[in-house]
Parts: C-alpha cells; sequence; structure tokens
C-alpha cells in the first residue's frame, strides 16, 4: 500500500474531490482526518472508511475559526500518533464581479482560499518535522496557473496558494518536508456547479440548466470531458506518496490538456 502507516488528513472532505482523496488515502493504509463543516457527510465518510477496515477521525467544525483549523492537526496527530501529511483542499469560489464586488464574499473566499491555508499548515509543520519529514499538498486551480477572465479572485488566491507552495517548497526542504499543489481543471463536483451557473458566465439565451452548461463547458477542454473527483485523488495520491519523494514545489495540471 502507498500510504501504509501514514497520518493524514484531508480538509473539504466531505463530498467531491477530498471525499475521493480520503477514501483512496484510506484505501492506501493511512488514517485520514476528515475535516469538512457538513456533519452528516462528514460521519458517512468516516463510516465508509472504516466499514472497509480503515482507519478515520470526524473532524466537523467552521475552518474560518482558527482554533478549530489548529484542531484538526492537534485532535489528528493525539488520535493516531503523529502526522506525516496534510491536503489543504478547502476552498470557495469567491464573487464573480469586480465592479460592484460583494466584500463579504470576497473575505470568506480569502478565509476559505489562504487563511485557513496559513493557519493549518502552520500547525502541522512542527508536527510533520516529528515525524521526519512529510507532505503538505493544496489546491490550487487551473485558475492559479492562467488567469480567470470568469473568476478573477478566484484567480488572485489561487496564485496565492501556487506562490505559496512554492515558497514552502525551499523553506522547508532541509527539514525533508515536501509542498506542492495539485490544480485541477473543471471536475464534476458541486463547486463546479456554482461556477458554471453564475449571471456572468456568457450563457447563451435561456440556456440556464446547470448540466448543460457543463457539458458546453467540457467540449472547451481538449479531452472533451470534465475529469472525475477520483482523477485528482489519483494525482494528489502519487504527490502525498514516496514515490513523489523527489518532488516539491510542483504545481500539477490535472486538467485534460487545457491549459496546455
Amino acid at each position: 500500500m502507498r500510504l501504509a502507516n501514514k497520518i493524514g488528513i484531508v480538509t473539504a472532505a466531505a463530498s467531491g474531490m477530498g471525499r475521493a482523496g480520503a477514501l483512496r488515502f484510506a484505501k492506501e493504509g493511512a488514517a485520514v482526518g476528515v475535516a469538512d463543516i457538513d456533519q452528516g457527510r462528514v460521519e458517512a465518510v468516516v463510516a465508509e472508511i472504516t466499514a472497509a477496515g480503515g482507519r478515520a477521525l470526524a473532524l466537523v467544525g467552521d475552518l474560518r475559526q482558527d482554533e478549530f483549523a489548529r484542531d484538526i492537526v492537534r485532535r489528528t496527530a493525539r488520535a493516531f500518533g503523529g502526522l506525516d501529511f496534510v491536503w489543504n483542499h478547502v476552498g470557495h469560489p469567491g464573487p464573480a464581479a469586480i465592479e460592484g464586488i460583494d466584500m463579504a464574499d470576497y473575505e470568506l473566499a480569502m478565509d476559505l482560499n489562504l487563511r485557513t491555508v496559513l493557519v493549518t499548515t502552520e500547525t502541522a509543520i512542527p508536527e510533520i518535522r516529528a515525524r521526519g519529514g512529510g507532505a503538505l499538498l493544496f489546491t490550487a486551480s487551473t485558475s492559479g496557473l492562467v488567469g480567470s477572465g470568469f473568476s478573477p479572485v478566484y484567480s488572485m488566491a489561487k496564485f496565492g496558494i501556487v506562490g505559496f507552495v512554492r515558497a514552502l517548497a525551499k523553506r522547508l526542504a532541509p527539514d525533508n518536508i515536501r509542498a506542492n499543489a495539485i490544480c485541477p481543471g473543471p471536475i464534476d463536483t458541486p463547486m463546479l456547479r456554482v461556477f458554471v451557473a453564475r449571471p456572468d458566465q456568457q450563457q447563451a439565451p435561456g440556456d440556464q440548466d446547470k448540466e448543460a452548461l457543463i457539458i458546453r463547458r467540457a467540449q472547451q477542454v481538449p479531452m472533451r470531458r470534465t475529469g472525475k473527483p477520483e482523477e485528482i485523488a489519483n494525482a494528489a495520491l502519487f504527490l502525498l506518496s514516496d514515490e513523489a519523494s523527489y518532488v516539491s514545489g510542483a504545481a500539477l495540471p490535472v486538467d485534460g490538456a487545457a491549459t496546455a
């Protein structure tokens, strides 16, 4: 198993890519802290992992609260005996508009995309260092590699994640702690439906059906489809495993060649 005897955390793990990652990491031998605000879905993920013979811990709360963002690290390390990796997957699309921007929505996006990531990472570094090294993984986006005219605030945040990863990779290399970002393209998740349904997505007249919009968006990808959460989980697994022991500071697109 590729994560045998590893201990990790996945944030925003109740659905979509985070859920797929938590399930895959547990199947590969990791004990997983499953962090999200949705108690019912967190408990369902934990139940699925334990039913399959894995180890998981439910971590239910709002990561915008700094103490909870720190506590997920402490509780996971205490429950399982240490910490080897964190996948900071939590995020928020933020406002689409620049003119007339909703600053409350902006602040929510910055908190979820950047602040929570910083707080959790700050707490995790000593725990991972104490294990002799490990891995930090962050969900950026293709919008963190090329600008998104539809989501400028989201691009702002995700470019920030990529920069943070590259800085951490250099800073933490002497501690044998790797830092990488995964950059999904359009993936079939609830958040994709938030993006495509926004009113400034240049929808054709009368074309308001979310699934029709997703199909149309998929045709713009060279592979002519959206990705699956499990495909992101597979890439995340590689970056967190010892197979990627010489990979740090990378921002890996998983996007069907969209940014090629």
